[in-house]
C-alpha cells in the first residue's frame, strides 16, 4: 500500500470517530433530557403507627406539559413496613393530573423506627421518566413495652366482673314449678292408691287374688279354701254359677278371659275330680294345677280388661 493509501485509511477512520463521538453524545444529551424531578406532595413524616396510610401524590407534568398515560408503579410489599396500595389519579382544581400513592403500614415496631418511602421512577408512554426520590418517615409501636405503673395505667388490669343477674323471679317461678310438679305427683298417687284399693274390693279376681296370696302356693298342697275362693271368683264373674260345661257362658261375658280357656278347662277338671271323683268326663291325668298361676293370670286379664 502506498503512503497515499495509508493516509486515506487513517483520515477515513479519523472521521469516522468523529462522527461515532458526536452521535454519541446527542443519544447522552437526548437521555439526559428525559429523566424529570417530579413534583411531588409528600406526606406527614411523623406519628404513624400500624395500619396507618402515608399518601405520595406525584405531578403528571414535565416541563409545564402534561405526560398522559403513565405507568404506574406495581402493588404489594416494598420492605418490612410498608406495603403499597393500588394508585388512584386525581384531577386538581387547575386541571393537573395527579397519581395518588398509598403506603400502608403493615408492621408495628417495638420502638420509634425511620423508615422510607421508595425512590420511584415513572415513564410515560412519550418516554419522559419522572423521578420521585426518597421520602423518610417515622413509625412507632401501639403501645409502650412498659406500662407507666401510675394511676390506673397498670401492666394488667383485673377482670371486669359480669353484671349480676336478677335471679329472684327465676327462682319464684322455679319454686312454683316444683310445688305444682310435687301436687301433681301427690295426687296422681293418691288416685293410683285409691283406684287399686276400689279395684281390690270391687273386683272379684282382685279380691280372689288378695285371698289367694295368704294361702299355700304349693300345688300339691292346695286347700279347698283356695280352691274355693277361686271358683266364687269365677262365679261372681259370670252373674252365675260355673262349671265346665257353662263355660262359654262365663267367656262370652268375660271375653276378656278367651286367652285363659285351656287353663280354665284344666280347672274345672281338675276341681271335678277332687271334689266329685270320680267325675264322668274327667281327664286320665290333668296334671298338677298351681291355682296361684291361674289366679294372678285372672287377675291380670281383669286388670288390663278395667284400664
Amino acid at each position: 500500500m502506498s503512503a497515499r493509501e495509508v493516509r486515506g485509511v487513517c483520515a477515513c477512520r479519523a472521521a469516522l470517530c468523529v462522527l461515532i463521538a458526536s452521535l454519541g453524545g446527542a443519544a447522552c444529551a437526548t437521555a439526559n433530557a428525559a429523566e424529570v424531578a417530579a413534583v411531588v406532595k409528600e406526606p406527614r413524616a411523623f406519628g404513624y403507627v400500624l395500619g396507618d396510610v402515608l399518601t405520595q401524590r406525584v405531578l403528571l407534568e414535565a416541563d409545564g406539559g402534561d405526560l398522559g398515560a403513565v405507568t404506574p408503579p406495581s402493588v404489594g410489599r416494598t420492605g418490612v413496613w410498608l406495603e403499597r396500595r393500588p394508585v388512584t389519579l386525581e384531577t386538581d382544581a387547575n386541571g393537573r393530573k395527579w397519581m395518588v400513592i398509598g403506603y400502608q403500614v403493615v408492621n408495628a415496631p417495638q420502638t420509634l423506627t425511620q423508615i422510607t418511602l421508595p425512590a420511584l421512577t415513572l415513564t410515560s408512554a412519550a418516554g419522559t421518566q419522572l423521578q420521585v426520590p426518597e421520602w423518610p418517615a417515622s413509625i412507632g409501636p401501639l403501645t409502650p413495652q412498659t406500662a407507666f405503673a401510675a394511676g390506673d395505667l397498670q401492666p394488667l388490669r383485673p377482670d371486669r366482673q359480669a353484671p349480676m343477674l336478677a335471679t329472684s323471679g327465676w327462682r319464684r317461678q322455679i319454686a312454683w314449678a316444683l310445688g305444682l310438679l310435687l301436687a301433681t305427683l301427690l295426687v296422681w298417687a293418691s288416685w293410683w292408691w285409691a283406684r287399686n284399693r276400689r279395684e281390690a274390693a270391687r273386683l272379684p279376681f282382685a279380691r280372689a287374688w288378695r285371698q289367694m296370696q295368704r294361702l299355700p302356693e304349693a300345688p300339691g298342697a292346695s286347700s279347698n279354701d283356695a280352691w274355693v275362693c277361686l271358683h266364687r271368683a269365677l262365679n261372681e264373674t259370670a252373674g252365675e254359677v260355673v262349671h265346665a260345661a257353662s263355660l262359654s257362658a262365663l267367656l262370652a261375658r268375660a271375653p276378656y278371659l278367651q286367652p285363659l280357656r285351656a287353663q280354665l278347662e284344666r280347672f274345672y277338671l281338675a276341681s271335678a275330680e277332687r271334689f266329685f271323683a270320680p267325675a264322668p268326663h274327667a281327664a286320665e291325668n290333668p296334671g298338677e294345677l298351681s291355682l296361684h298361676a291361674l289366679c294372678r293370670a285372672l287377675y291380670r286379664a281383669e286388670r288390663r280388661h278395667q284400664r
